[in-house]
């Protein structure tokens, strides 16, 4: 979906400078999931079964909404 490329990328050009390499591995395996799953994540209609992801994927919900 390009909608989450969009989120994504914003996220990541504002932001990767200060994630650490744990986030960044993070980030990777969010960008590996199925796009219905991830789009569920960033709505908060579900979330991932581990804290790190959820705490990051928290995190890029709070940048949209703050940059927008």
């Amino acid at each position: 979906m390009r909608e989450l490329d969009a989120v994504l990328l914003t996220f990541i050009d504002a932001h990767a400078p200060r994630l650490t390499s744990a986030e960044i591995e993070c980030f990777e395996a969010i960008l590996e999931l199925p796009d219905p799953t991830l789009h569920a994540y960033l709505l908060g209609r579900s979330a991932p079964p581990d804290k790190p992801t959820a705490a990051l994927l928290e995190r890029i919900r709070s940048s949209v909404v703050s940059d927008a």
